[in-house]
């Protein structure tokens, strides 16, 4: 897989540039959608351009193993001074071509490249889906710590009033000092939790800056961008089928195997191999003297046939080939192994967690018809000359409520979404997702 640029996508990197840059010159915030946080991400990415190397290297390697079918053609020269009886060749200038004609271990060779290329190609889509998961994860993070910011900025408002509340009401001797200091022990609480948001903010801002390229001051999210993650219902056999991590050890495994079966072949097996020559000899030297019929033009046309019978260096590389196959053969198996372990564990937990959303959806929910109650009566009265009537006090501790609830459901939102990601990419499709994001918006 080679990593391809549009005249669209650089204009659309362009643009997504551009609009950063707003930020010095009257935007409050630089959003960015999800879609170019990862597209930035790929290109930017040095495991993307290492992996692409190392493909390229792969084919340069298959070329190679392919060309030694193809005659290799060298020229030379071999002028000197000659006395007495001559040495050598008096050769103005010779052409020379040689190639091989067959062998038994190339033909292996040449499979174990192409398995070679294969299993590049594959490590090269894992890592682009890695880094797309690693993108994808900071940006939804992100958006959900600016929206706990939010959620956190009302619910110190709201403890910033409670303490304002409970000092008034300790001053006229209706509530004791305990709970004026519980009243300021929440809105420092709540005070601790902003600041440590903000810093995860800056933390992510600054990880999306690192892999994009863009500038970290005020990069802003856009919710509508993020798609919503696909319901997945694939037995874990799929994430082995498609896993391109997986199926990159498989054949690499497999190349080595080639390699190790052409190894062992290199003994009493014939090797053919073409070669031509072409040399004009000097007149000037003295072969003319000691030679019969000596002439100027000279060509030899034939084949070499050599067969191996005995080579304790080629012995010995075939057996350590033979044991890096078995070993990479292992290793695929392990991580097939881990992978299948790890996608039923993934799994089970998607299932704990939905019922984990719904108990935050409805903990939040009843915290906000609780509020709204509140509130309700505070304007209008409950209604029952039995009931005591609503006050201030209320009202911002049930507010203060209904935000922790929700930023609880915005903690197991983004625990879902991240486990769904990461079932996505051990199934391989974490770019698809993230491409129907654009898909879906006219």
């Amino acid at each position: 897989m080679k990593l391809s640029a549009s005249p669209d996508r650089f204009l659309f990197r362009a643009l997504a540039c551009a609009a950063v840059l707003c930020v010095g010159t009257g935007y409050a915030a630089a959003q960015i959608s999800l879609y170019t946080v990862v597209d930035l991400a790929l290109r930017n990415s040095n495991k993307v351009q290492i992996a692409v190397a190392e493909e390229q290297k792969a084919e340069a390697g298959l070329s190679q193993s392919k060309d030694v079918y193809i005659p290799s053609i060298t020229f030379g020269s071999s002028l000197g001074y000659s006395y007495g009886f001559p040495i050598g060749q008096p050769s103005i200038y010779n052409l020379t071509a040689q190639s091989l004609v067959f062998n038994f271990s190339q033909i292996d060779y040449v499979r174990s490249a192409r398995d070679s290329v294969r299993s590049s190609r594959l490590s090269l889509e894992n890592i682009r889906q890695q880094v797309a998961e690693d993108a994808a994860l900071t940006y939804i993070q992100l958006n959900t710590l600016l929206q706990q910011k939010s959620a956190l900025d009302d619910e110190f408002a709201a403890a910033t009033q409670l303490v304002s509340i409970e000092e008034q009401r300790m001053n006229a001797g209706l509530d004791s000092k305990t709970a004026y200091t519980q009243a300021r022990l929440t809105a420092a609480q709540v005070q601790l939790k902003q600041i440590q948001t903000e810093d995860q903010i800056a933390s992510k801002r600054q990880h999306l800056a690192h892999v994009t390229g863009l500038p970290a001051n005020d990069l802003t999210t856009n919710p509508d961008s993020i798609p919503p993650p696909p319901q997945l219902s694939d037995h874990p056999q799929a994430a082995i089928n498609n896993n391109p991590g997986i199926l990159a050890a498989y054949a690499d495994a497999h190349s080595k195997l080639q390699t190790s079966y052409g190894d062992a072949r290199q003994m009493l097996r014939p090797e053919v191999a073409f070669s031509v020559q072409y040399s004009r000899y000097a007149r000037f030297n003295n072969y003319a003297d000691y030679y019969k019929n000596f002439q100027e033009n000279n060509l030899g046309i034939g084949v070499q046939i050599s067969v191996p019978l005995f080579d304790a260096s080629r012995r010995s590389r075939a057996a350590q080939s033979a044991a890096e196959a078995v070993r990479a053969q292992r290793a695929a198996d392990q991580t097939r192994d881990q992978m299948l372990e790890s996608t039923l564990q993934l799994q089970h937990g998607l299932r704990e967690l939905a019922a984990q959303q719904q108990v935050a959806s409805l903990e939040r929910q009843l915290a906000q018809d609780q509020l709204d109650t509140v509130l309700t009566q505070m304007k209008s009265g409950s209604g029952s000359p039995s009931t005591p009537p609503m006050t201030p006090k209320d009202a911002a501790m049930a507010r203060i409520s209904e935000r922790q609830k929700y930023i609880n459901l915005l903690d197991v939102d983004f625990q879902l979404t991240q486990a769904q990601l990461n079932l996505l990419r051990a199934t391989g499709r974490i770019e698809s997702w993230v491409r129907s994001s654009v898909n879906s918006r006219p």
